[in-house]
């Protein structure tokens, strides 16, 4: 039996959510072709009984810190850096090379390492063969390979490669468990989820979710939650002319909550200005920073 953690890590829109939401074929990590999607590291478990037990980290996307809640998503990262068994390095293919070349050399890694090149069905021509040059000598990069988390290329020979590196040891979690996360949380990222989907600009990003209410009854399952901004321009958007774009919100969530729950959902949100937040040590607690 090998068991062990893999943690990933890599620049903002490098494609490490998806590629976690494809090893374990479950959406446990939200998406978004937005910056700074992924706030929280993110344990997804894949166990094969008798066999393996992998679990895997999904990081924040490594940033300059300029606010406390960009402090806390990095010391995310410095956690998962310290309990890592094995390191997946990825990248997006058509990034700057060079620029995450100076990220990894800054992690310091002690531990066996992937180094995962994926976009490769967004390739550019010749950007493949090129970072493969690129990363062949630097000590870090162990074991390259080349895939597309999105249309899930080459994910077995990702996979297999994972369990050579992973240490012999009894499973750390039961068989059955997914992640070691409560439904809350992913309750509150799927409905932070449509807000970059529905929003550009900053908005996105001064916002969080509290879930205030998960009760489950005889029918139906009723939650209420609130979606925390920093100004009242910023709520006026986000509720819209005549309550059109909170209603929106709202029907994308209970959707995507219902599929993830398996169960239909009575679903509450309301906006709540709270100025600041992100460099408030308490509210940033509160919401589960």
């Amino acid at each position: 039996m090998k068991s062990g953690f893999v943690n990933i890590f890599g620049k903002p829109n490098a494609g490490k959510s998806t590629l976690l939401n494809a090893l374990l074929g479950e959406k446990l990590a939200i998406v978004s072709h937005k910056v700074q999607t992924t706030r929280h590291r993110i344990k997804g478990i894949l166990t094969e009984e008798d066999k393996y037990q992998i679990i895997f980290s999904d990081t924040p996307g490594i940033i300059e810190a300029k606010y406390k809640l960009h402090e806390k998503m990095m010391a995310s990262v410095k956690n998962a850096l310290e309990d890592a068994d094995v390191a997946l390095l990825v990248i997006d293919v058509n990034d700057d090379l060079e620029s995450c070349d100076e990220i990894f050399k800054q992690l310091k890694l002690t531990v066996p390492t992937i180094l995962i090149l994926n976009k490769i069905d967004e390739a550019k021509n010749g950007k493949i063969a090129e970072a493969e040059k690129f990363f062949a000598d630097k000590t870090y990069a162990k074991k390259i390979i080349k895939i597309s988390a999105l249309q899930k290329y080459h994910l077995e020979k990702l996979l297999k490669a994972i369990i050579e590196l992973l240490p012999d040891g009894e499973p750390f979690y039961n068989e059955e468990d997914l992640t070691d996360l409560p439904t809350r949380f992913f309750v509150g990222e799927i409905i932070r989820e449509k807000v970059y989907e529905l929003f550009e600009d900053e908005i996105p990003y001064h916002v969080a979710v509290m879930v205030n209410e998960y009760k489950e009854k005889s029918t139906l399952i009723k939650i209420q939650a609130d979606i925390i901004v920093q100004r009242e321009t910023q709520k006026s958007i986000i509720i819209g002319a005549g309550g059109k774009m909170i209603k929106q919100i709202g029907s994308l969530a209970r959707q995507d909550i219902e599929k993830f729950l398996g169960n239909k959902i009575f679903l509450e949100l309301f906006v709540k200005v709270k100025p600041k937040w992100r460099d408030n040590e308490l509210q940033l607690k509160e919401y589960g920073y």
